[in-house]
């Protein structure tokens, strides 16, 4: 029932409200009226409504229409306290929530049941009451809100839970992809460098070698100087006159003796520890600029384009001639079996013979520049590679049982020199035209181990270490640099060579 100030006022109070609730002064506010009165008969109608307005705004009637309030409509545009989440993920039925039909809606088509739940709940979900559904194992929807993590210590209740075959499984990701290797790490810069004044800059030549007791020789001008890893003491061996100049050194490989081809075309075998010559061998018609030994014989090769093979136990000056390339002979390299012997010239050509025939047993000719840098692989049998020159730049991976090429990669640069490791599958090739780089490479996956750089010309000469860790490079910068680039065997022979590792810049000669 409304109250009588209510109706002269036009307030329209809610249902649960008496009219005596509020309480309305009349005396103060016919003294407010007073005190306003000065305006005409309209300002006395809008004094009659600021009465009501002001007798609802009093304390205690604020009080009584404050308890009507809910905090969630006067604040319902900066914040809210429902939360409404989607019920497709919600996963209500394992918390017992979903409502039970009531039997009003139990005779009604159970097609148009499923049709409903499907498009309210989404597709995955299941009713608990539906036959689908496990009693205690309720299938859960795919999407969660709030994911939760498997319990790996509890057994699955299925053999096909995604918690066991799934990608998400740790034990089962942990053994089939083990953590890959940290990449080895390459020293980028020499370990020591040695001034080599008058070291040719020759494609052809080949002036830097190491035996196997720790020596290295290197011909510079026409002198041959040999430098100990052990101690860095430099010797002259030899000096062969103001007519005559070095074009190769190679040491045998009991490292007592070292061959060396002179401009001349003689073939010199000097004694290395005594610093005597033992043996001088013609044959060649002019220089010899590449020398390989085996176990028992010497192969010289020479701008004649002759390979001539020397025998230390006869008195003659070669036992055999190999006719074949078309122009110098640059390279060659004995097999590690001593069976083969491969050979690369200026013609492009690499040659591979044999011990039985004085015809090349294979003649590949896939490169377009000239083939220097040779190597047999220790670790395969027959597996040959090789590296042509500027116009070529390809390093290239030959099976010399049927003559297939493997592979091939193209380095960018000129290949000079190539050097496989004993302790580990891999190799190293140093360049020239234009990068002038040191390369190590892994086999046969051919992924880069490590690029080095330092020379400021190419890189014409190599030579490997006896421990096989360490390779020294030569260049036209008339510089040898020391690289420690393997890693070292698994069983390790002690070394005793303690100065090579020393820093510094020192001469060789």
């Amino acid at each position: 029932m409304e109250s009588p100030g209510a109706r002269k006022s036009g307030l329209k109070l809610p249902a649960g409200m008496s009219g005596g609730t509020l309480r309305l002064d009349t005396t103060k506010a016919a003294s407010a009226s007073a005190s306003a009165s000065a305006s005409a008969s309209a300002s006395a109608s809008a004094s009659a409504s600021f009465r009501s307005i002001s007798s609802i705004t009093s304390p205690s009637s604020f009080r009584s229409i404050s308890n009507l309030t809910s905090p969630s409509k006067a604040n319902s545009s900066t914040c809210s306290d429902r939360f409404i989440p989607c019920r497709s993920s919600s996963r209500l039925h394992t918390f017992g929530l979903v409502e039970k039909g009531s039997p009003a809606k139990e005779g009604a088509n159970e097609a148009y049941s499923r049709l409903l739940r499907s498009e309210l709940f989404g597709p995955d979900f299941v009713s608990p009451s539906s036959p689908a559904a496990a009693p205690h194992s309720p299938i859960s929807p795919t999407k969660n809100m709030l994911r939760f993590r498997t319990d790996h210590s509890a057994p699955p209740s299925s053999p096909y839970s995604p918690s066991v075959l799934g990608p998400h499984n740790a034990f089962a990701s942990d053994s089939s992809t083990p953590p890959p290797k940290p990449p080895r790490k390459v020293p980028k810069t020499p370990h020591k460098v040695l001034d080599a004044p008058s070291l040719q800059d020759d494609f052809y030549l080949n002036l830097v070698d190491w035996s196997s007791q720790n020596v290295l020789a290197v011909g510079l001008g026409t002198c041959v100087y040999l430098w100990s890893a052990s101690n860095s003491k430099v010797t002259k061996l030899c000096d062969l006159g103001p007519y005559d100049g070095v074009c190769s050194v190679q040491w045998t490989r009991e490292g007592s003796f070292i061959s060396i081809g002179t401009n001349l075309g003689q073939v010199q075998i000097w004694d290395g520890t005594q610093c005597k010559k033992v043996r001088t061998m013609g044959g060649h018609q002019t220089r010899t600029g590449v020398l390989a030994w085996n176990s028992r014989t010497l192969a010289s090769g020479s701008r004649d384009r002759n390979i001539l093979q020397h025998d230390m136990r006869v008195s003659s000056d070669f036992v055999s001639k190999l006719v074949g390339h078309k122009s110098e002979v640059c390279g060659l390299k004995w097999s590690c079996d001593d069976r083969e012997l491969a050979s690369g010239g200026n013609d492009n050509q690499l040659l591979v013979w044999n011990q039985h025939s004085q015809q090349p047993a294979l003649r590949l000719t896939e490169h377009t520049a000239a083939v220097k840098a040779i190597a047999w692989s220790p670790h395969q049998s027959g597996l040959l590679v090789s590296g042509g020159g500027t116009a070529d730049r390809c390093i290239r991976f030959w099976n010399t049982t049927n003559g297939h090429q493997l592979n091939s990669v193209d380095t960018g640069s000129q290949v000079c020199n190539l050097a496989w490791s004993k302790n580990v599958n891999e190799l190293v090739s140093t360049h020239g035209y234009s990068q002038n780089q040191i390369m190590v490479w892994k086999y046969p996956s051919l992924a880069k181990v490590a690029t080095l750089t330092g020379h400021s010309m190419r890189v014409l000469y190599l030579a490997m270490s006896p421990d096989g860790q360490t390779i020294v490079t030569g260049a036209g910068d008339e510089t040898l640099r020391f690289w420690n680039v393997f890693p070292s065997m698994k069983a390790p022979a002690p070394v005793k060579d303690t100065g090579l590792w020393s820093l510094g810049r020192t001469q060789i000669r």
